[in-house]
């Protein structure tokens, strides 16, 4: 179970930081002001994200199945494990953020030349790839920078809530799914109860706010040069939805044990 655990760990680091590394692509799409462009590649990285999330999903459920022959088995220590892998690959997100910025405006410069996203990657050569390293920059965070943004606490504490949730939803499920056997099936395929609020809270509050925030970087010069601080915060307040996630996992599981026993 040990190496099931290890590769599970890894697959929900690379979700994580994919996901969050979303924010540093629409910085660089801002910053060359190709942002439709940069919108358009976020789906190669919700496709890596929900690629590996499509292999974790029945790897996570098989530890399920392994506590019904083996009741000293501690799925719980298992699945919070999990959590603090997504921990783990939002906060390495947040610290490769300034160097994938600038990836990503090459990306994106050379995407428009290519055409097409087949026709770049094939012109890519390997003194190309050599030449990342050049890219690379140290993060640098100091809290007076972020300190007069004008993003309201409210839009952060519910950005936060909706990545616990999130993080929590399939976890939850199948959590629940060890907490009432008999109904097992039922509650592994009911992380919708838990996931299905926090589509509510990011589709009304999260998604245009970040919109709006985009776009007024993209009609601002001086917006502009403090969105990616912003972006930063918002990485971090996924951060620390990540955490919320290791006190929802417990409460959520038995939210969802309780639903399916009604329906």
């Amino acid at each position: 179970m040990l190496q099931s655990l290890f590769v599970v760990c890894i697959l929900t680091m690379i979700i994580h930081m994919f996901e969050t590394l979303s924010y540093s692509l629409r910085l660089a799409g801002i910053r060359v002001n190709k942002l439709a462009v940069a919108l358009s590649l976020t789906g190669i990285i919700l496709l890596v994200s929900r690629t590996a999330n499509l292999i974790q999903a029945p790897m996570t459920a098989k530890f399920i199945d392994y506590a019904k022959i083996e009741p000293t088995f501690d799925v719980l220590e298992y699945l919070r494990m999990i959590l603090i892998a997504a921990s783990i690959g939002t906060l390495l997100a947040i610290l490769l953020s300034p160097t994938f910025a600038r990836i990503w405006e090459r990306v994106i410069l050379k995407l428009q030349l290519a055409g097409s996203l087949p026709k770049m990657i094939s012109s890519v050569t390997i003194g190309q790839i050599k030449n990342a390293k050049h890219y690379v920059r140290k993060p640098s965070f100091r809290i007076s920078n972020f300190r007069y943004l004008g993003i309201p606490k409210r839009f952060i504490m519910l950005n936060i809530l909706v990545t616990g949730i999130y993080s929590v939803g399939v976890l939850a499920s199948l959590y629940a799914a060890h907490l009432v056997p008999e109904l097992s099936t039922s509650a592994s395929q009911a992380s919708g109860l838990i996931n299905g609020i926090a589509t509510i809270l990011l589709t009304i509050f999260i998604d245009p706010q970040i919109g709006l925030l985009t776009d007024k970087a993209c009609q601002d010069e001086k917006y502009k040069e403090q969105i990616g601080r912003i972006y930063i915060m918002l990485m971090a307040s996924r951060f620390v939805g990540t955490i919320l996630a290791q006190l929802l996992l417990v409460p959520a599981a038995y939210f969802i044990s309780e639903m399916v026993k009604i329906f």
